[in-house]
């Protein structure tokens, strides 16, 4: 069977699935296979809870005239999302880069939003299977498409552009994150200005940080829109303020390093004609979820939670944040940060270093990396385990904290303590 007849059950209903724990009814599963499962075997299942055909690479698993054979499941869904893409007459903005990429989407989603029927991204699934969900989840009457993309090594988001074929693309930034992968910061900056060069091949244009010299520097020779002139940081204690055509917006983002995130949401809104009072409702009233950036209020404990992800430069950032604001008693919580290769213990006595200079009550340190660093200031605790077991709540009480760990860290955890 070609792609272009799958196309033609797909476009039936426009649903694909992967999982069959939430398979909708009406859908095409698709058997994915990974290290630890094999989605062949769960091709009758899928059925039964109301999927219309199942896909699979697995002859054995054909039992049945609905469930399809082809050569690889993974590639079948990728040239299927490609063959719709072309299908589309949806313009797509695709946006990466080190640091923001997720809270950025969901910043464009929102504004955009106010004039066009969009589909974005759901939560970062940005990946070599997220990005082809997400292109097969909007339907002929998207008017707008917003794709996020990652990438942990070189040529990977030139992949994911050959498959989605943006017409426009933002990188929020070029930062110290899968470092291991990609070789280190000049890889990481070949990497994810791939984007850059497929939008100039292709005639499409970009926006652009253009206080980020890097950006500039990569962007040359390519049709690139600038940051929104009117914009003004005033500031983020803790919440970003800022001023843009003369109208001030408070947000519900902490951070300066939410700024330019917010900044590329407006500049995007602003160039498709987003009226700028929909753009204060949109961004005002954005709250940010998912352990990203959160504030969490617990009797008399301020928490910043900001447990999702972290490398040296987002890290950096939280730390540089955290220790401007005008608050109460201070305690920071941090988590190994993971894939930066053979940095990883240099990058992780840097931040120590950072740490050491603050004004702070306690640093709490949790991980094998940074269980191995030298501090003065600083508790050390090679598990989270060992955290918990010397953990006293009393001690956080009328103080704000920062948590911030990658994702693998799970640091979210000790909030059931508070």
């Amino acid at each position: 069977m070609t792609i272009e007849d799958i196309y033609q059950l797909y476009s039936t209903h426009y649903k694909v699935d992967t999982d069959t724990r939430s398979i909708r009814k009406n859908t095409i599963f698709f058997a994915l296979k990974g290290e630890n499962f094999n989605g062949n075997k769960f091709a009758k299942e899928a059925l039964n809870n109301g999927a219309i055909y199942a896909i699979v690479d697995e002859k054995e698993y054909q039992t049945e005239d609905r469930i399809i054979l082809v050569d690889n499941v993974l590639e079948c869904l990728q040239q299927l999302a490609n063959y719709h893409r072309k299908k589309l007459k949806t313009p797509i903005l695709s946006l990466t880069g080190s640091n923001g990429k997720t809270t950025t989407k969901e910043l464009i989603n929102v504004v955009l939003s106010k004039k066009f029927k969009t589909t974005a991204t759901k939560g970062n699934l940005n990946n070599h299977i997220g990005v082809p969900l997400t292109l097969l989840s909007m339907k002929p009457d998207t008017e707008f498409g917003i794709v996020e993309m990652g990438a942990n090594h070189l040529k990977e988001i030139d992949f994911l552009c050959q498959i989605t074929e943006p017409n426009y693309g933002y990188i929020t930034n070029f930062g110290k994150a899968h470092l291991e992968g990609f070789g280190g910061i000049e890889g990481v900056i070949k990497g994810k200005s791939e984007l850059y060069d497929y939008l100039k091949k292709s005639n499409g244009k970009i926006f652009l940080n253009d206080s980020d010299e890097t950006q500039v520097k990569q962007s040359e020779n390519i049709h690139s829109i600038p940051f929104d002139s009117s914009l003004e940081y005033i500031d983020a204690n803790p919440f970003v303020k800022l001023n843009f055509n003369n109208i001030e917006l408070k947000t519900k983002l902490i951070g300066s390093y939410n700024y330019n995130n917010i900044a590329a949401a407006i500049t995007i809104g602003t160039y498709f004609g987003i009226d700028k009072l929909a753009i204060k409702e949109a961004i005002e009233n954005y709250i940010p979820t998912n352990n990203r950036s959160q504030i969490i209020k617990k009797e008399t404990t301020r928490i910043i939670l900001d447990a999702y992800n972290a490398n040296p430069s987002s890290m950096t950032l939280a730390l540089q944040n955290f220790d401007n604001l005008d608050t109460n008693d201070k305690i920071i919580i941090l988590g190994d940060m993971f894939e930066l290769g053979e940095t990883a213990a240099q990058e992780h006595q840097n931040i120590v270093n950072i740490v050491e200079d603050m004004n702070v009550k306690s640093v709490f340190l949790i991980g094998e990396l940074f269980s191995k660093t030298t501090t003065k200031k600083a508790s050390k605790f090679e598990r989270f385990d060992d955290f918990i077991s010397n953990f006293n709540k009393s001690y956080f009480e009328n103080c704000s904290i920062l948590i911030k760990g990658s994702r693998g860290m799970a640091l979210e955890r000790v909030l059931s303590y508070f």
